[in-house]
């Protein structure tokens, strides 16, 4: 198989089916995706009869169990997509909106409109129900996109975007909107990456290697995030209750994911009260504690911290614990060896929140709130496509207002430039 060219026609396929999916109206994206969530269920048994492959080549290389679970397209996820369908098409269409209008003194009027970006370029891993929810907000947002999943992935992957093409073209849309690139040599990802005079955006999701990859080889703009160093820091004037249940579910809810807590930075002035009940309940989640030399006067059974945690996304039941003299120190450290991803401060001082917020760069600041809301759903955004933590164009989780970018229109009434 010639895989550059396959590329480039994929590529070309999609441009011009962009175009079409620009124009459509808000009514007919949204019927579209209320037929792709029925033709779901109805094809389950297709979807995992594919899935089933996938499956089985899975267990034939010996991966592990959660990598298999992610990959497992079970009734239950099948619907999850299904439904997550019909939530996007529920969101406001971000397309046409005008987001600022203004007049100019010669009579101008200017204002600027959401447009969709073109074509989508999405770069992922493992799990088959990224396909259908990028897919579903690329759509919304009136952009064509090109899939490439895991190579794990590859049978559940072709199968679903099959079911959503069918939609695509029971409406007389272009199925080309919609495409998973068909083999799982890494040569197309290389190839798509050289495609700039069709592709507009890159989205790698994943592991630190492939999205550093991914930016290395791009000629294209590439939106992402290296990893989710996220901090926590509690100061002198936290409420030591709060403090407990959110740095607990920070770290032990779900702590294999990019918005998990991995470092606690503990003002000196709280340490000794906060610290000692803290460990206790980290140590009924069984979460291995490494802490700086202040940090292991008051816990003594910490494993001493290295200068490689500080910077370390552990993803695991693991947390780097740090005293430190002040805020100035803690956003210090935050700055030293965050990631731009996902920090929080738990205080009662007004005036303290406030200067976290405005010193610490990172696409999500909390005060008083788990690490664990940097989600475009938990923020409101109804679904998300990823998180940026690069600033051009989008900082944070990407949800349909994301998708698009925004042009410049203007009435006149006869108006020349002299």
């Amino acid at each position: 198989m010639d895989i550059k060219k396959l590329m480039l026609d994929m590529a070309k396929a999609a441009r011009d089916a962009g175009r079409v999916v620009a124009k459509l109206p808000t009514d007919t994206k949204n019927k579209v995706l209320l037929s792709m969530a029925e033709e779901l269920v109805k094809q389950t048994k297709k979807i995992q009869k594919a899935n089933e492959k996938d499956l089985q080549a899975a267990k034939k290389k010996g991966l592990s169990a959660a990598f298999i679970d992610r990959l497992t397209l079970t009734d239950k996820v099948i619907k999850a997509m299904a439904d997550g369908l019909a939530e996007v098409a529920a969101l406001p269409d971000p397309v046409g909106e005008v987001v600022r209008m203004w007049r100019r003194p010669n009579g101008l009027q200017v204002g600027r409109m959401r447009i969709p970006l073109g074509v989508i370029g999405m770069i992922y891993e493992s799990r088959p129900n990224v396909t259908v929810d990028a897919a579903a907000l690329c759509l919304k947002a009136g952009n064509a996109i090109l899939l490439r999943g895991g190579s794990e992935a590859i049978h559940s992957n072709l199968v679903l975007a099959g079911v959503l093409q069918k939609s695509l073209e029971k409406f007389k849309i272009p199925g080309e909107a919609i495409q998973v690139i068909p083999v799982t040599d890494r040569e197309a990802v290389k190839e798509m990456l050289l495609l700039e005079e069709y592709i507009d955006l890159i989205i790698p999701r994943g592991g630190e290697s492939l999205i550093r990859f991914v930016a290395q080889n791009s000629r294209i703009p590439v939106l992402k995030h290296y990893k989710g160093v996220c901090h926590i820091f509690v100061d002198e004037s936290a409420d030591i209750e709060i403090a407990r249940k959110v740095c607990y579910n920070a770290k032990v809810q779900r702590p294999g994911v990019c918005n998990a807590m991995e470092t606690m930075l503990v003002h000196e002035k709280i340490a000794r009260d906060f610290l000692p009940a803290m460990a206790m309940d980290f140590a009924k989640a069984r979460v291995e504690l490494r802490g700086c030399p202040k940090t292991r006067k008051i816990l003594p059974r910490a494993v001493p911290a290295t200068e490689e945690d500080w910077p370390a996304e552990y993803l695991d039941l693991i947390l780097a614990v740090r005293v430190v003299k002040d805020m100035d120190e803690a956003i210090k450290h935050i700055a030293r060896y965050g990631s731009n991803h996902t920090e929080a401060i738990i205080t009662s001082d007004y005036s303290r929140a406030r200067k976290f917020l405005n010193d610490v760069d990172s696409s999500v600041v909390l005060v008083n709130a788990s690490t664990r809301f940097n989600d475009g759903g938990q923020l409101g955004l109804g679904a998300e496509i990823g998180i940026s933590t690069s600033k051009l164009h989008a900082f944070g989780p990407m949800g349909l207002e994301e998708l698009t970018s925004t042009n410049f229109i203007v009435f006149g009434d006869g108006q020349v430039r002299t």
